[in-house]
């Protein structure tokens, strides 16, 4: 099998070097030496770390296809090909034949509706492939319906926060409605969070147009900038966020920079089957700069009493509160 150390050279392209990697993932477990030339091929450009999502995204869309059109894919005749290697060629045609079967492709004409719903339970994290080729990552305990009809792509986020990454289009704007706040954009990559009282908006890449659903008001971002939209609709300014510390969900990480416990809580709760509370508003202000993995929040709580002034209390519902100590 070649080295995929090579393939940053020559005519090689991005796309190429994810379906290198994609089946070497897939066919065999890494060793430590291959995982860290992968982790590290993977951070080297934002752009290598799409491809790779968009393969495993086309791969598990295999789930939305009919039984007997899969089957019909599988036992399609290969056409030959040269000077290819093997498992680049059986990879590119796997996906190939799942996006065709999909109607992956921007060349191809995409059915008039399409209506879905997809949901996450505690704990888990899931990656779904849209129609036209978008990328939606869910969170824990998330519902998202996907409404797409024709001239406009509709998301409508009932619960929890997603990544999206849109297939650029400008003649389907893609709007995703959440609580009191709408995003509407064309192709990016962007994370939407609703929680009870706002939803945040965080911008990777491109530019996304945010708007209260009550209100003309509109605030553009670009990447690296947020917003968030209150209750009543209200959006506030944009302001400098780091994407990476704020979508450092997707690989299983809770990141804390300077947050206050109220916070802390808030964003933890989300892991745990019971909330987690804090007990007075001095409590709440306090802050915390950790990393901890989400799903081990047990862990963040045994460490909060050793970091700050603070302990815990279990409640008669079973749930957990921050007090001062």
């Amino acid at each position: 099998m070649m080295d995929t150390r090579e393939c940053a050279c020559g005519s090689a392209t991005a796309r190429d070097e994810a379906a290198q990697w994609f089946v070497r993932v897939q066919d065999s477990q890494l060793s430590v030496e291959e995982r860290e030339r992968f982790d590290a091929w993977r951070a080297e450009h934002a752009e290598h770390q799409y491809e790779f999502e968009v393969l495993q995204g086309l791969w598990s869309a295999t789930d939305l296809l009919p039984k007997a059109r899969l089957q019909a894919l599988c036992d399609a005749p290969e056409p030959r090909v040269k000077r290819r290697p093997v498992l680049r060629y059986a990879v590119a045609a796997s996906v190939l034949a799942v996006a065709l079967g999909l109607g992956l492709f921007s060349g191809l004409d995409h059915p008039a509706t399409y209506n879905a719903e997809f949901s996450t339970v505690l704990g888990e994290r899931r990656q779904v492939a849209l129609p036209d080729g978008s990328l939606m990552d869910l969170n824990s305990r998330s519902v998202v319906a996907v409404h797409y009809v024709k001239g406009q792509r509709g998301i409508d986020l009932k619960q929890g926060e997603a990544m999206f990454s849109v297939e650029h289009d400008t003649s389907r704007p893609f709007v995703v409605a959440a609580g009191a706040g709408q995003v509407t954009v064309t192709g990016t990559r962007f994370d939407v969070r609703r929680d009870d009282d706002q939803t945040r908006v965080v911008v990777e890449a491109g530019t996304v147009k945010v708007q209260g659903r009550s209100s003309d008001e509109i605030v553009m971002l670009t990447a690296g900038r947020g917003t968030h939209v209150d209750a009543g609709g209200q959006v506030a300014a944009a302001y400098a966020v780091d994407p990476a510390e704020l979508t450092a969900w997707r690989t299983g990480k809770l990141v804390f920079n300077n947050a206050t416990l109220g916070e802390v809580a808030r964003e933890v709760s989300r892991y745990r089957e019971q909330p987690l509370r804090v007990s007075t508003p001095a409590v709440s202000n306090l802050r915390l700069t950790s990393v901890f993995k989400s799903t081990d929040t047990d862990a963040l709580l045994k460490a909060l009493p050793h970091i700050l002034p603070v302990a815990l209390r279990t409640l008669p519902d079973g749930s957990q509160e921050i007090i001062s100590r």
